[in-house]
């Protein structure tokens, strides 16, 4: 009842507020992985997070399966075309099995600071571009990887129709090898498609490749559907399933997206 009550204080606020007027349409990084090459405008924060993120990944008899609540990625508008973003799962869960011995882990991951810098199309055009770098600071939890990374994405849209749109990314990152006590280089491709169903109702579908050094490639899809209560205020959820073996077999989602 009070999370119900919540968010209907949120939705009442985000409408009075009259966000939609003479701003530029809110774009969100969730729930694609595909990130948006819209900026947040200036001024203003956008909260993006999920209710929970569930994925299971299986190989004979050993398995793991992780929950993330209340993924977090918080937003500010530094400039009119560049925001800075706080990133942190709220808290996470992994239980992985192998031949009937059970390992849990919980707590709190590490956090990651990102700058997103429209290059073109924030205001206008069929085309935009953002180049987005970003670090993840240790924390030191349980969950935590124990060292520094970073890596940088380069997202693209493309307006096809009235209804349709296209959006693509790129993303290098160097995440730390335990071994070695160095880097690894891990590649992530991105394609979606989005459709306008409704004026409330979107959808979406998309596919994943992901590899690295010393990993196999990862390939999965996605779909998901967004319903917007308020031009601020929107509601999401999807699956993912593995295409290979490599990729996690199944990833189940929900979350919100707001701006005030």
């Amino acid at each position: 009842m009070r999370a119900h009550l919540f968010i209907i204080g949120l939705v009442t606020v985000c409408d009075s507020l009259g966000l939609a007027q003479g701003i530029r349409e809110m774009s969100t990084d969730r729930p694609d992985v595909t990130e948006s090459a819209y900026s947040v405008a200036k001024g203003m924060f956008q909260v993006e997070m999920s209710f929970f993120d569930y994925e299971r990944e299986a190989n004979g008899p050993e398995s793991v399966d992780s929950w993330i609540y209340g993924q977090m990625n918080f937003k500010y508008g530094l400039a009119t075309d560049t925001d800075l973003q706080l990133v942190f799962d709220s808290r996470t869960v992994t239980r992985a099995s192998s031949q009937g011995d059970v390992t849990k882990m919980s707590g709190f991951g590490d956090v990651m600071v990102r700058l997103k810098q429209n290059l073109w199309g924030n205001d206008g055009g069929r085309t935009a571009m953002a180049v987005m770098p970003y670090i993840t600071i240790p924390t030191g939890t349980d969950l935590s990887a124990d060292a520094w990374s970073g890596g940088l994405a380069v997202p693209f849209a493309m307006t096809l129709t009235d209804r349709l749109s296209l959006a693509t990314m790129g993303q290098l990152d160097f995440v730390p090898d335990s071994e070695t006590n160095g880097c690894d280089l891990e590649f992530l491709a991105t394609i979606s498609l989005g459709v306008t169903l409704t004026e409330r109702w979107g959808a979406y579908s998309e596919i994943i490749i992901s590899a690295g050094e010393d990993t196999d490639a990862q390939h999965r899809s996605a779909t998901g559907v967004t319903f917007a209560i308020t031009d601020d205020f929107v509601l999401d959820a999807g699956i993912r399933i593995g295409l290979n073996c490599a990729a996690p077999d199944l990833g189940v989602f929900s979350g919100v997206s707001f701006r005030f």
